[in-house]
């Protein structure tokens, strides 16, 4: 380990598989002694920092038949190896990044290895091989020194890449790219489970969408609905595993979740986050301007986990919330109940679950100025009894899909219409915590429009702000 930098090894203390990690260390020194290992400070997208253990060193590659050394830096999370590695292009004052499929403009690398990796299968050793075997196909790095005709058509690619959207002088493949981006309304849904396949069927059904794609990031085989899905060959509907077929959507929803054996809650939730490290940023990179519904589980941690890993403002990050419980309840007021004149300013917010409760909002209308004179218990009877007749209803994978879909096109359509759904709650109802919680939100192409705050009620205010304490505190315990 003579290429380690002093105290790297001694430094670990905080990984959780100590073990693992130094076997990791060893097998990579072995295979490519090149490599520098040290701990150092990483700053994540959050502002957050930790001390990591970082691997420096080149990739050998081949291209066009002259060989490179592409020199790269590998950030080891502490729940390595069940975390994938945050990895870098780290280009000397002399070489320039090109900006590509796996590569963006800061030089943070995406492969499908990483957005895939699952131990014991994947390795660091198995990443770099990955990393030779893209760098051979396109050329991460040019060099700023040279005069030749073709690296200045790369130097010359690469301002028009950096400067996109800041400048008039594009190309025209480069405007009629942006032109057709505009007009196509894509999303992507991610995960190839049971919600996966409903949210591709029922957005089909909806109509909504001209191009679908669902992306399985797992190992191994085809699901059956996947299966079945590629069988059956439904029309604007694409089946991948690679995150760059998620390029330039206008929706990401995510459906995924961690499906292994955790000890507790935590590290159920825990592990999603660490599922999502891997996700998050890449789906970030392709589709930058994105709207990105949340639907995994916990969908208000998970929701505040995606804010956080994607930098995108929060508006354009939202969570399903109570949006179906909303909807079923306003249904149950206005069909079974027949009190027409509440059904739609009804709503549940807070939190999915146990969290949940119901609230009002107020209106201009004459129809709403006449409910708003009802006496409190009048409407608390209401609201129980809605909830009666829901109890037990239960939340299928097509119910969930259906409510999604419908959301979807709220954001597409720019709608403008109201849903409850999970968003950055502080400042409402005396909180002051960064979490998200459901509330009723106006919709556009760009997300939340705006939050519609409820009508003021003591024991309503105190749920949200024990929901908003509970989460506080478990997200104060994850690792980003």
């Amino acid at each position: 380990m003579h290429k380690m930098e002093g105290g790297a090894v001694s430094s670990l203390y905080q990984y959780k598989f100590r073990d693992l990690t130094i076997e990791e260390l060893k097998n990579v020194n072995k295979i490519y002694p090149n490599f520098l290992f040290s701990m150092d400070t990483y700053t994540f997208k959050d502002g957050s920092q930790k001390d990591l253990l970082n691997f420096s060193g080149t990739v050998p590659i081949t291209y066009h038949g002259h060989s490179y050394n592409i020199p790269v830096r590998l950030w080891i999370l502490d729940s390595h190896p069940f975390a994938p590695p945050i990895c870098f292009l780290k280009p000397t004052v002399n070489m320039g990044i090109s900006v590509g499929k796996h590569v963006d403009a800061h030089g943070r690398i995406y492969l499908p290895y990483l957005q895939n990796w699952s131990h014991p299968k994947s390795t660091v050793i198995g990443l770099i091989k990955e990393m030779t075997a893209k760098f051979d196909e396109e050329l991460p790095l040019y060099s700023l020194s040279s005069s030749d005709a073709a690296r200045q058509l790369e130097l010359l690619s690469f301002i028009a890449k950096f400067s996109e959207g800041e400048t008039d002088m594009k190309s025209k493949s480069q405007v009629e790219k942006e032109k057709k981006n505009e007009t196509c309304n894509k999303i992507t849904v991610i995960g190839g489970g049971d919600l996966g396949i409903a949210c591709v069927l029922a957005i089909a059904a909806k109509g909504a969408a001209d191009q679908v794609v669902l992306l399985d990031p797992s190992e191994g085989a085809a699901k059956g609905g996947i299966m079945d899905l590629d069988i059956f060959d439904l029309p604007n509907v694409e089946i991948s595993k690679d995150f760059s077929a998620s390029a330039d959507s206008k929706v990401v929803v995510f459906t995924v979740n961690y499906l292994g054996n955790a000890q507790s809650y935590l590290d159920v939730i825990q592990s999603n986050v660490d599922l999502f490290r891997g996700i998050v940023p890449a789906i970030a990179h392709h589709s930058q301007n994105s709207v990105l519904l949340v639907a995994s589980h916990p969908v208000e941690i998970m929701t505040y986990v995606s804010w956080k890993l994607s930098a995108f403002p929060k508006s354009r990050v939202v969570g399903i919330g109570c949006n179906l419980d909303t909807e079923r309840f306003q249904y149950v007021i206005a069909n079974l109940l027949k009190a027409q004149t509440v059904g739609k300013e009804a709503w549940i917010i807070g939190e999915q679950g146990e969290g949940k409760v119901p609230a009002w909002t107020g209106s201009n209308s004459a129809a709403c100025q006449t409910a708003a004179k009802w006496h409190h218990n009048s409407r608390e009877q209401l609201a129980n009894r809605a909830m009666e007749v829901l109890k037990g209803k239960g939340q299928r994978s097509w119910s969930v899909a259906l409510s999604i879909a419908d959301l979807i096109e709220s954001i597409l359509k720019d709608k403008r219409k109201v849903h409850s759904v999970s968003t950055l709650a502080k400042g409402c109802c005396n909180i002051n915590s960064e979490v998200f919680l459901s509330m009723p939100c106006i919709l556009g192409t760009n997300g939340v429009i705006e939050m519609i705050k409820p009508e003021k009620e003591e024991l309503v205010a105190a749920k949200l702000q024990n929901s908003a304490s509970s989460i506080h505190d478990l997200q104060q315990q994850l690792k980003l």
